[in-house]
């Protein structure tokens, strides 16, 4: 069975860094573009970033410059380095391995800036 596992969330002060991971099990990773996205209270799921298999990355505007996607093929993970991070990033942030029939969420992380 395949699982994503999310993890490094938590509360942060604005300006601050977090960097979240998302572990693949029961799956090959190496072949899918994985992806992270979040999703605040009453508001539509968005993409803030996703990696290709071959390395291609793609950020929301609202994040380019301050986040960094990045993937560990050996430890079949998946990792978000957030910084210089605002009140409006706080959401829960969702790992995403795949697209279409293939597509797997993880359960998601809750990151939540504040001061």
């Amino acid at each position: 069975q395949v699982q994503l596992m999310e993890s490094g969330g938590g509360l942060v002060q604005p300006g601050g860094s977090l960097r979240l991971s998302c572990l693949v099990s029961g799956s090959i990773f190496t072949v899918y573009t994985m992806g992270w996205y979040r999703q605040a209270p009453g508001k539509q799921r968005e993409l803030v970033a996703s990696i290709s298999s071959g390395g291609s990355t793609n950020y929301a505007d609202s994040v380019k410059g301050r986040f960094t996607i990045s993937r560990d093929n050996g430890k079949k993970t998946v990792y978000l380095q957030m910084n210089s991070l605002k009140p409006e990033d706080t959401a829960g942030y969702y790992c995403k391995r795949g697209i279409g029939s293939e597509t797997v969420w993880g359960q998601g992380t809750q990151v939540t800036v504040s001061s």
